[in-house]
């Protein structure tokens, strides 16, 4: 586990689409299998990282029963290599999961669910986890997403509890030569890489639809957050 200073410790046409798009009922969010989401918090400058995002590119290709995304930290760009995907909102997302798990910030980290928190490359740790996360994940709300050309429609269905909605743009795929830093020499494969995270609103059990531009990214996914930071609901396009 590598740590930077002693303080960081641990289409076509859509309308027929939007058009089909059902009724929601609140008994209706107990019978759909949502991806359980897979955050890897990780940056280019750390040595310790191409492990965890190996990992995780792995996660990406088994299929769709999880939502893996690398969000990229920006507190290592000083340290010899600036990310090009670094993100503040990364860095701030992985802080207040910190806080929550009492472990600080650190690289590479791998939070699954918004319920357990593992050094990403610890397979032994974070394999079962997900398993346990898939048996026992929960969807307080479906979630729809469509695109119409630069706009998205978000669609929440009814149901029980509160949540705040989450936008993530990311980008399916991207090598990089790190020339610099930790990892000076080497190229990396960093798959489903966050460029954007913004909040569109709160969920408080009525169904809603939401209209926004894309975000930045070639895809786009939604996460459903409890107040405890727990993942109930998600879905990509």
């Amino acid at each position: 586990m590598s740590l930077p200073h002693a303080s960081l410790r641990h289409a076509s046409h859509f309308a027929i689409l939007l058009a089909s798009f059902a009724p929601w009922s609140p008994s209706a969010a107990a019978d759909v299998k949502r991806p359980v989401v897979i955050e890897l918090f990780t940056s280019q400058g750390c040595s310790s990282c191409p492990p965890a995002n190996a990992y995780l590119n792995e996660f990406v290709r088994q299929g769709r029963d999880v939502l893996p995304l690398a969000f990229h930290v920006t507190y290592w760009d000083r340290l010899g290599w600036k990310d090009p995907f670094s993100l503040p909102a990364a860095t701030d997302r992985q802080a207040r999961y910190g806080s929550r798990f009492g472990d600080g910030s650190y690289t590479p980290e791998i939070v699954v669910d918004g319920l357990t928190s593992h050094v990403g490359s610890n397979r032994a740790e974070v394999g079962p986890a997900i398993d346990r996360a898939k048996s026992a994940r929960t969807t307080a709300a479906a979630i729809r997403l469509a695109r119409n050309g630069d706009k998205l429609t978000v669609e929440v269905g009814g149901g029980e509890g509160r949540g705040r909605v989450l936008l993530v743009g990311f980008d399916h795929q991207h090598e990089t030569a790190i020339r610099r830093g930790e990892n000076g020499g080497r190229t990396l494969e960093e798959l489903n890489v966050v460029r954007s995270v913004r909040a569109l609103g709160d969920w408080n059990g009525t169904a809603l639809r939401l209209n926004e531009p894309m975000p930045e990214g070639e895809d786009a996914a939604v996460l459903l957050e409890a107040a405890d930071g727990r993942i109930v609901g998600a879905a990509r396009l």
